[in-house]
């Protein structure tokens, strides 16, 4: 009588067990850390602005116009109609991500479903992949700028722009992801037992794209802070009295020559944002990719 041993089964790490091992290699990432960190104070800075600032950001002081940082009580300064800068800056820095938030939202919401159905079905990959090929045909910030032009001026409009120039980015994304999961050998099984298309993707692909996503939010999140200073530079953003740190840039070139200060300091709390989304992003990346964990 011949004994049939059973096949020994390879078992996949469980769920925690991969969230340690990102956690691990987040933690051992010392740049990943930092980014972490700076991630963390301005959402702290963004959340309690309100609190934090000491006037309200259109408030105004004529009696004390460019007054120097350090100076009691205006503790950046004043800008040229003596308004508080570290109030704006606060209350800024809170629009910006507010803007970026709402523009990482809708390419998700929007450049996630485009991704799938053009990498699992070969006959809307056609449609859609040349649709996204003239979205960026134009520049990112042509095409915000074109898109704001359009809508008009506002913290809606803005995130809205900048959210449609990100939407082939991470259709292409998650168009690339889906294109190599399709080939695995569960949805290959998958589609042998005959389960339908939307189950696999909801069950099988997009799980198993959640990583080069999460990424490309982190990516598109910076991105789309730059493109609204921009916007609110050029006038096409947040429109005043309402705080950015595009319009503080704006208002501030004119006075260069006379003081510096009122364009420095938002130049900074915009080069933190960016600074932390990009090193937390580039961490994340390297510890979702198995490949480069030993």
């Amino acid at each position: 009588m011949t004994v049939i041993e059973n096949p020994t089964v390879v078992e996949t790490p469980p769920l925690a067990a991969a969230r340690g091992r990102v956690l691990r290699q987040l933690l051992r990432n010392p740049l990943g850390m930092v980014g972490a960190v700076l991630i963390l104070i301005v959402l702290f800075v963004g959340i309690f602005a309100p609190l934090l600032a000491p006037y309200s950001p259109s408030e105004v002081h004529f009696a004390t116009p460019f007054q120097k940082p350090g100076t009691v009580g205006f503790l950046l300064g004043t800008d040229d109609l003596g308004r508080d800068i570290f109030s704006r800056v606060l209350y800024g820095t809170r629009a910006s991500l507010e803007v970026g938030a709402l523009s990482v939202l809708l390419a998700v919401f929007v450049g996630v479903p485009l991704g799938l159905l053009a990498g699992y079905w070969r006959s809307l990959d056609v449609l859609l992949s040349r649709l996204s090929d003239l979205l960026l045909a134009f520049p990112f910030i042509v095409l915000a700028v074109g898109l704001a032009a359009i809508n008009g001026g506002g913290l809606g409009n803005a995130a809205i722009a900048l959210g449609i120039a990100q939407v082939p980015i991470m259709m292409r994304v998650v168009r690339a992801e889906t294109l190599r999961l399709k080939e695995s050998d569960y949805v290959l099984a998958a589609n042998a037992m005959h389960v339908g298309s939307f189950r696999i993707l909801r069950e099988h692909i997009l799980p198993n794209s959640l990583a080069p996503i999460i990424v490309q939010a982190t990516v598109i999140m910076p991105t789309a802070v730059i493109g609204e200073a921009i916007l609110s530079f050029l006038g096409l953003g947040i429109l005043p009295p309402a705080p950015s740190l595009g319009i503080m840039l704006s208002d501030a070139q004119q006075y260069l020559l006379r003081t510096a200060w009122p364009g420095i300091f938002p130049g900074v709390a915009l080069a933190i944002i960016c600074l932390g989304f990009n090193l937390f992003g580039d961490a994340l990346r390297d510890a979702l990719d198995p490949k480069t964990s030993r």
